[in-house]
């Protein structure tokens, strides 16, 4: 891992971003910068906004107050052509939605062609390269069923990566996984990592975001705690709400102890 810091224009930029859903206030005034290239861990208890936050970013989530840029072009002004800035954006959820009457490769051409307007030769192309890339060209006649969850989830960023994305969202991507799983999901995204795609990682695998983010953004209470580099936010941290949320993540004992939840 490298520690890149934001330089120049950001590749996305989040100002005072707020999100109420009724009464609650989920977003309060978020201010973040991504450099072209940074791979960025969010990580926070559930309820923090943490995944709010992501949505917000491809406007899955309309904001109720603040700006967006997604390299350089503003998504919340309502003059955008939001459908083609989000052409830029590839987003992997928790779960893989793939479409189940299709092969692997036909779920990967479908958006390529409606999207982009690539013909089938052309998608095709793209769609093996990429399933090359993660790691599974012989699952390309395969429908998803046959798959494992981690299989799925590797193909569901496959998909991602053949719209030719600029930046990388990723919403807990592991946490519907069974533990044995998870590897190779995580493998495929530190190889983008070190392919320089910049990424927004919202996660509780602390041993990726420890070897692979460029910084680490710790969220509580729908602010940010702390940003700063894993050595800093996760070894080192220099808030009592952080020391505490990573004591009850990386020993579910000295919660036990406590008489906690030991869930984050």
């Amino acid at each position: 891992m490298s520690e890149k810091l934001p330089t120049g224009r950001p590749e996305i930029e989040v100002r005072d971003l707020h999100k109420s859903f009724g009464d609650n206030k989920v977003l309060r005034g978020i201010d973040l910068a991504i450099g072209q290239g940074e791979v960025v861990c969010v990580i926070g208890p559930s309820g923090s906004g943490k995944s709010t936050l992501l949505r917000c970013v491809n406007l899955l989530e309309e904001p109720t107050k603040g700006q967006v840029f997604v390299g350089g072009t503003e998504l919340t002004d309502p003059d955008v052509d939001i459908d083609a800035v989000r052409r830029r954006i590839g987003m992997v959820f928790q779960q893989f939605n793939l479409f189940p009457h299709l092969t692997v490769t036909a779920n990967l051409t479908l958006p390529q062609r409606r999207v982009l307007g690539r013909g089938k030769a052309e998608a095709a192309k793209v769609a093996a390269e990429n399933l090359e890339r993660v790691g599974l060209s012989e699952k390309a006649d395969a429908y998803p069923a046959s798959l494992s969850g981690g299989q799925q989830q590797r193909v569901a960023i496959a998909r991602s990566l053949s719209m030719g994305p600029e930046v990388m969202l990723f919403d807990e991507p592991t946490s519907a996984l069974d533990p044995e799983l998870v590897g190779d999901v995580l493998a495929v995204m530190r190889m983008l990592a070190n392919e320089g795609m910049t990424m927004m990682v919202v996660t509780h695998e602390m041993t990726f975001a420890r070897e692979v983010a460029d910084r680490v953004v710790f969220m509580d209470g729908g602010v940010i705690v702390e940003d700063g580099t894993p050595s800093q936010v996760i070894t080192n941290p220099s808030h009592d709400r952080t020391r505490h949320f990573l004591s009850r993540l990386l020993d579910p004992a000295m919660a036990e102890v406590e008489g906690e939840d030991t869930a984050p």
